[in-house]
């Protein structure tokens, strides 16, 4: 899968010319206005039918400082046990969406709603911030346990609420800026008559985290503070040499915690926009003696790359998305989609796992954009592009032909987890439908993904 997969480096959106396309400067001379007016065009052509649905966008202030400090509490709090990581999520109002308790769980992710009418109380502070959370967190056995868990997650919720609340400011400005191309106000009005968007703190689980879990799953009930052996892994050795199928050649071991090469499935988002950090990789520490510990060593790129892996229809291409470090990406949804008639194309996605780095997690933060759950859809006038995309008719020649022209395993693999839009979307149909009959057909008890 990663040797399939060509580097795209998405188009860059200064945040400061995003200010200034949104903006209504007093005087702007003539030159800056052509200038503004090629980078607009270039935002509509990259996240148009014949673009990849997705840029990013550099140079947001402190957004960076933030970044740094909440990623690498994804890993922290998802190896927290499954009592002590409740109880941080509801001192901070977070909760979850994977069921925390499967041990062999490959992802691990906290969400929020965020609200657009922010309260000022809700404004980060510094390090001492959270003393009420602090003096819940103490009312526990006595061991320290809840107290380090306090200092260790104490800003929490306000770093997930700032982080939150500035890429949201980045969709909602985007949206202006699509609008403005397109004529009206469709996607601003959409994204604020929802009042919330959802912020999801993700870790990607290295398979030695899954082991990590299970010896401590198994040293639950020994004395509290002993050290759990993590070493020797022999079940959990990197794939030394594989064929041409993908399939492990003899001597060699696999992660026997993942059968995948996928950390996230092929899918659409179905809101308006998906807003992400650049992934943080952190990795577990192997010492002298060959002992691994979760000691983590933070990596901003590995080997260059996101991991996250793009289908282009227009190119036929199988795309692995390379940002600029400390940059935010922007995916555009079916949502989008649908509401701009067609103008913006919809990005179908996965995260690649690489299996060869068993130590290897990985870390984000997305915020989805999404519409009101009464927002009414409407297909009259929705464009029909049999070379470009699924279309209303059903799952036919536009990505259908396409996708023969990639490798023909993958192509497979593409349409057996990829319910048709057709299934999914009625004229009249509401958002709230909508996303019930899209999570229903990824997820549900019989849906394309269920099983996965």
């Amino acid at each position: 899968m990663e040797a399939e997969a060509e580097i795209l480096q998405p188009f860059e959106l200064l945040f400061s010319d995003l200010l200034l396309l949104t903006s209504s400067p007093l005087s702007t001379s003539s030159a800056e206005l052509e200038r503004l007016e090629i980078i607009s065009r270039t935002v509509m052509e990259t996240l148009g039918p014949s673009g990849p649905g997705l840029l990013s966008i550099t140079g947001i202030p402190n957004a960076s400082i933030l970044r740094g400090r909440l990623l690498p509490l994804a890993r922290k709090l998802a190896l927290l046990s499954y009592e002590d990581c409740r109880r941080v999520l509801k001192v901070h109002k977070l909760g979850t969406d994977v069921p925390l308790k499967n041990l062999d769980r490959s992802v691990s992710s906290f969400a929020l709603q965020l609200k657009y009418a922010r309260e000022p109380s809700q404004e980060y502070v510094s390090n001492d911030s959270s003393e009420n959370n602090k003096k819940e967190h103490d009312n526990g056995d006595g061991d320290g346990s809840q107290e380090s868990h306090c200092d260790e997650f104490r800003n929490l919720g306000d770093m997930f609420e700032e982080l939150g609340f500035c890429m949201m400011e980045l969709g909602l400005r985007l949206a202006q800026l699509c609008d403005k191309a397109i004529g009206g106000h469709e996607l601003e009005q959409s994204i604020l008559e929802s009042c919330t968007a959802k912020g999801r703190l993700i870790h990607y689980h290295s398979s030695f985290d899954n082991h990590i879990l299970k010896e401590a799953r198994r040293a639950k009930g020994s004395k509290r503070g002993s050290t759990t052996n993590l070493s020797p892994l022999m079940d959990y050795l990197p794939v030394q040499e594989t064929n041409s199928e993908g399939k492990v050649k003899n001597g060699s071991r696999t992660c026997k915690t993942s059968a995948s090469h996928l950390w996230q499935q092929w899918h659409y988002d179905y809101g308006i926009f998906t807003v992400l950090t650049t992934p943080m990789f952190l990795s577990s520490i192997k010492d002298n003696d060959g002992v691994y510990h979760s000691t983590e060593r933070l990596m901003d790129r590995q080997d260059g790359h996101s991991y996250l892996q793009i289908f282009c229809p227009s190119k036929n291409k199988i795309f692995m998305v390379q940002p600029s470090p400390g940059s935010f990406i922007v995916q555009i949804g079916e949502s989008a989609d649908i509401l701009s008639k067609g103008k913006l194309r919809a990005t179908l996605h996965s995260v690649c796992r690489p299996v060869t780095q068993v130590t290897l997690s990985r870390e984000t933060f997305v915020v989805f954009l999404q519409p009101a759950w009464g927002k009414v859809f409407s297909t009259s006038d929705y464009p029909l592009r049999a070379q470009e995309r699924l279309t209303l008719s059903g799952h036919n020649e536009g990505i259908d032909s396409a996708l023969h022209q990639v490798p023909h395993n993958l192509s497979e693999q593409i349409h057996t987890v990829l319910p048709p839009l057709s299934s999914r979307l009625k004229d009249g149909m509401t958002f709230a439908e909508f996303s019930q009959q899209t999570t229903k057909q990824y997820y549900g008890g019989s849906g394309f993904q269920s099983a996965r």
